[in-house]
């Protein structure tokens, strides 16, 4: 049934925002943006037709709040919402508020990201329908002790999994049996932190495994499509950093079992819209089912490159009621997709917020640059590391290295640190190019065998302080109006007429979060857990507390033993970064 968006809110924010605008307005479709207090000058808030306040500064404030988009969208006459990826992407209950709503919902039912989105059932259907898998629990495990049973009957490692969400939040794999409590009670947290439900499973990790996935598309008729594989196995803590389509060094009959695989879990769960099913390919050639995401995906670029198919306005067509009339497509070239992300490489890809002072983009032939910053934005520590995304497509994978290097130093970002450096190095590792060498990267490779031999990041990270507003009431052409204004525009308090106070954090205070006896805080952070106590007595290696920033748990280990004095935080503080948190007294 054919049904036409007339006007589309974007309930989401970043570069994925800003590439759902540019599709519509390819489309010819008018947009509607949705912003936090930290993004109002947001490049996606300045590119959308109107852009509305969602009035709050965290994700749970703004982003996460069904009733403030809702309510958004009925205000504005808005007859879509695609909800990119992230934040409520894969949530069923907005699905059904939105559709609810008498609203057009860009993605799938709310039964098939139920279905699919929860790791167990998804394991199910993948079951099935005969789709390859590693042994793993049924049912969402309890307790820590639960996991431990499983070890004792299918040894180590094992994965413990989040049951809903993805994008390697609330993932840990224990590797010893001694800590597999502590990594219990740390995915747990992310779950719920990330997904608001804390649900895990257990499987069998396979050994040095890649990470291989397919870009689906399906019809509400039933035609299910592959675009493309994709490898997907540079990670740092279970989280992509580089992709490329299609997924090199793989053989035909895996490939075939890839796209068939996908195609029956599909079908089964009556799915609708762009989807992937995440496999992971062991040492030995095993390929066992991980999950689905119901949603686009962040490296959805480079199927786009290799196929020419754009996948977020085959999106809006399928969501007006499209039908797709074409089989899986040719895969033409190749095309590899690096993140800039606002991490240290140099600190073990520490989250680093800050300012971005300036940022020059890359160009030249088959260079793609998708970001959501520009120069002067701040970055906040409440949302994703990620500021853009960097795809090279070229004839083959050597020529899309080749085009790599130019274009990897070409760009440039100041004011914070980021992942480029990394990047710069990873396209002449022979162990990722495998010119002359076997393909050796697998899904912990960054952090188990990768020499890091990079510098950590000298420079001073800059802040501003968030601008209070004020809402006033105003009469323009005898109607009244309610305006927000910044209250230092209103002579209120001592900095009338002035911008807000910059702070600095100087990262050269101890790039270790240590100096000497202290322990400071390595980054912009909240304080999640604390593990010790005044005076207790700690060895060295020991976990202190848990960090987290832009979405990522931190642990803090002790350097040295001794005893624990002058604890200064406790859980729910808000760190910045070079802040006292304790001392190891001899």
């Amino acid at each position: 049934m054919e049904r036409r968006i007339q006007k589309l809110l974007i309930a989401n924010r970043g570069e994925i925002a800003v590439r759902i605008i540019r599709a519509a307005h390819d489309s010819g479709i008018p947009t509607v943006a949705i912003y936090s207090d930290g993004d109002r000058n947001a490049m996606h808030a300045q590119m959308a037709d109107e852009a509305h306040s969602l009035v709050g500064l965290t994700a749970s404030e703004s982003y996460l709040s069904i009733e403030k988009i809702i309510r958004i969208a009925q205000k504005t006459g808005a007859n879509a919402i695609h909800p990119g990826y992230g934040f409520l992407a894969e949530n069923a209950e907005f699905a059904r508020a939105v559709i609810a709503a008498g609203i057009i919902w860009v993605g799938p039912s709310p039964e098939a990201i139920e279905v699919l989105g929860d790791k167990i059932s998804a394991r199910q259907i993948a079951e099935k329908v005969g789709a390859p898998l590693a042994p793993g629990t049924k049912e969402p495990v309890k307790s820590a002790a639960e996991v431990t049973d499983f070890v004792s009957q299918y040894g180590l490692p094992v994965a413990i999994k989040a049951a809903f969400g993805g994008g390697g939040r609330g993932i840990k794999v224990a590797r010893e049996g001694d800590n597999v409590e502590e990594l219990f009670e740390s995915a747990t947290r992310e779950a719920i932190q990330a997904f608001g439900r804390g649900e895990c499973f257990v499987e069998k990790y396979l050994d040095r495994p890649r990470h291989v996935e397919t870009q689906c598309l399906a019809d509400e008729y039933g035609n299910v499509v592959v675009i493309s594989t994709r490898d997907c196995s540079v990670q740092r803590r279970h989280q992509k950093l580089v992709e490329e389509a299609p997924a090199p060094f793989i053989s035909e009959k895996q490939s075939a079992e890839l796209y068939e695989a996908s195609k029956r879990i599909l079908r089964e769960a009556g799915y609708t819209g762009a989807g992937t099913c995440e496999f992971l390919i062991g040492a030995d050639g095993t390929i066992s089912f991980l999950e689905v995401n119901t949603r686009l995906q962040v490296e959805h670029p480079v199927s786009e490159e290799v196929t020419g198919i754009d996948l977020v306005r085959e999106q809006l067509r399928i969501a007006e009621g499209g039908k797709i009339e074409y089989s899986d497509p040719e895969v033409k070239g190749h095309s590899i997709e690096f993140r800039i992300n606002g991490e240290d490489p140099g600190r073990d890809f520490l989250p680093t917020p800050g300012k971005i002072q300036s940022i020059q983009q890359p160009s030249g032939p088959g260079v793609r640059f998708d970001t959501g910053v520009k120069s002067g934005d701040q970055v906040s520590g409440n949302f994703d590391s990620m500021l853009a995304k960097l795809i090279v497509t070229g004839e083959s994978r050597e020529q899309a290295l080749e085009r790599s290097r130019r274009a990897l130093e070409e760009i440039q970002v100041h004011g914070i640190p980021t992942v480029i450096p990394f990047h710069r190095l990873l396209v002449n590792e022979p162990t990722f190019t495998a010119e002359g060498a076997d393909f050796g990267v697998y899904t912990r490779w960054v952090e188990t065998e990768w020499n890091n031999e990079i510098e950590p990041w000298s420079g001073i990270a800059e802040t501003e302080e968030l601008e209070t507003l004020k809402t006033i009431s105003v009469e323009v052409d005898g109607q009244l109006v309610s305006v927000s204004v910044p209250t230092r525009m209103l002579g209120e308090g001592a900095n009338f007429g002035k911008p807000p106070r910059r702070k600095q954090s100087h990262q050269q205070t101890s790039h270790s979060g240590i100096k000497g006896n202290v322990v400071f805080a390595p980054m912009q952070s909240n304080v999640v857990k604390i593990a010790v106590n005044e005076g207790d007595h700690v060895n060295e290696g020991d976990l202190l507390l848990v960090l987290e920033a832009m979405k990522m748990e931190q642990p803090v280990t002790a350097h040295r033993s001794g005893k624990i004095t002058g604890l200064s935080v406790e859980p729910g503080t808000t760190l910045s970064a070079g802040t006292k948190i304790l001392q190891i007294e001899d």
